[in-house]
């Protein structure tokens, strides 16, 4: 794919500008309406600053479609650049997942632990996992892998088909027609590419090693490679080491996207989908090499596109639709909500439309700008499985939380965790876990024994400093950053899935 050799000087304007006012905005898009034709044809300079502008569009809108894959991939790269690569290779986050980890919306009250398999080059992987390990097992646009019998979708552990008992897990690249053997839940990829996600839980903060012992029992392995020749497990330990898991916002994701294209060809999008990723260079098995001009505007556009994915994913609706859990409070869940309860929502969980049969691009995009992995499990409406989360980005007066400022959370009595709960705080410029000086982990929860008032009330207090006597119960913020909070319940009781039990705004303070 080439371009004009520079930018012209409108284009510039217009792809670089980026005013905030609307009046300058209808400025900008008049320019563009407006650019000269003379006989009824695009001048020469028309015709460059079009051309400039129509690349720039495609790769935005290319960026914004592809947004779960370019998630898994940063991922995936991120990863493997310091922990190695290989089926065997499975980094465990053993003394939990601190902010050193940049990755979308961790947990850091769980012992994680992901890897990243290329069935292209290993065939059907068996996942063998020891009794009470969680996890789901993803394709790479993070869509839960079904199971044979059409009752799981992904989940492994309690929620899945083994009922937490553990056991073998074979999945199945795209297209596979070979025998299937007996002994093994059998999961069908819709991508050669597998992300293998799993939580171990544990019951004390000051001892994690039950946790971490039982992570160090899940093994991958090629099925059909004899037990003798297979590589060693190898569990890095990945906490506290610095790692860009990050969905990136250069070049970079396009070259990503070229990597996984040609390692998956037709099974990863339909000819319209394979369409928009052409639009931007990007045929499997044919050379992805722009000029310069072409690199720096889909440079500029992967810049540009995760800042929109930034705006849509701080909306509190998307087409329309709230994602407000109740509507006198601020918090927000884009899968599991609609503010009502209930099991039947508007999209299944590869964002597709139940009704209309379309895939929701923009939720799917404010989904993966903020999260990775999704499942039945997560979401589940049965009391005592899965989890409740609930998603703070504003204060109860609506505005933005900052670091600067100092808050207040007040979470009534009998909170409905059955498992536990936590509250987190995530950095606003990319949802990785909000860094501070003042505390290792960006979170505070059950386990970490917060002090309850005589009411059975909770206060939580969010701000650069702790008040006096509060330490406690004090999550510290980052002075001149903004960041946004997750309440999270495992194992929610009735009360959260009928949102009967409903927490306080975050207050400011000061």
């Amino acid at each position: 794919m080439t371009r004009t050799p520079l930018l012209s000087s409108v284009a510039l304007s217009l792809l670089l500008g980026l005013p905030f006012s609307a009046s300058a905005d209808q400025a900008r898009f008049d320019g563009l309406a407006n650019l000269p034709f003379e006989q009824n044809r695009p001048t020469a300079e028309t015709a460059r600053t079009l051309r400039d502008e129509l690349a720039f569009q495609q790769a935005t809108q290319a960026y914004l479609w592809a947004m779960p894959l370019i998630n898994t991939l940063g991922m995936k790269f991120g990863s493997e650049q310091v922990f190695g690569a290989g089926y065997n290779v499975l980094p465990v986050w053993k003394e939990r997942l601190d902010p050193k980890t940049l990755v979308t919306t961790p947990n850091s009250d769980v012992i994680y632990a992901m890897s990243y398999v290329d069935m292209g080059d290993t065939g059907p992987i068996v996942f063998e996992a020891p009794p009470n390990l969680q996890g789901i097992l993803l394709d790479f646009w993070q869509r839960p892998i079904p199971v044979d019998g059409g009752k799981f979708f992904g989940d492994v552990g309690l929620p899945g088909p083994d009922a937490g008992k553990g056991g073998k897990f074979l999945v199945l690249p795209p297209g596979y027609s070979g025998e299937v053997p007996e002994g093994y839940y059998v999961y069908r990829s819709g991508t050669n590419n597998l992300f293998i996600f799993l939580r171990a839980f544990y019951q004390d903060p000051n001892d994690l090693s039950p946790a971490v012992k039982l992570m160090e029992q899940a093994k991958v392995y090629p099925l059909n490679l004899p037990e003798a020749e297979r590589k060693p497990m190898v569990y890095p330990n990945a906490s506290g080491v610095p790692a860009n898991m990050l969905p990136r916002s250069d070049i970079t994701a396009f070259e990503q996207l070229k990597w996984l294209l040609d390692r998956e060809g037709r099974n990863l999008a339909d000819p319209d989908g394979l369409g928009i990723l052409a639009n931007v260079g990007l045929v499997e098995g044919r050379p992805f090499t722009p000029s310069p001009a072409t690199r720096a505007i889909l440079g500029q556009a992967a810049e540009v596109a995760y800042k929109m994915t930034r705006v849509i994913g701080f909306s509190n609706e998307v087409e329309g639709e709230s994602f407000k859990i109740w509507p006198d409070r601020q918090w927000l869940n884009p899968v599991n909500n609609a503010a009502e309860p209930g099991p039947e929502k508007p999209r299944d969980l590869s964002f597709r439309d139940k009704a209309a049969g379309f895939t929701a691009v923009e939720p799917r995009a404010w989904f993966a700008t903020n999260y990775y992995s999704i499942s039945p499990g997560m979401v589940s409406q049965i009391a005592g499985r899965g989890a409740a989360y609930q998603v703070g980005f504003v204060d109860a007066s609506g505005d933005p939380l900052s670091g600067d400022s100092s808050y207040k959370l007040t979470l009534p009595p009998d909170i409905p965790a059955e498992l536990f709960w936590s509250l987190t705080l995530y950095e606003a410029e990319n949802a990785s876990g909000l860094a501070t000086e003042a505390r290792r982990f960006p979170s505070l929860g059950s386990r970490d024994k917060p002090v309850q008032n005589a009411d059975g009330t909770t206060d939580l207090y969010i701000g650069p400093k702790a008040p006096e006597d509060k330490e406690a119960n004090w999550l510290a913020t980052a002075p001149g950053r903004g960041f946004f909070a997750i309440l999270r319940l495992y194992g929610p009781g009735e009360p959260a899935i009928d949102y009967s039990w409903k927490p306080g705004d975050i207050e400011k303070l000061d």
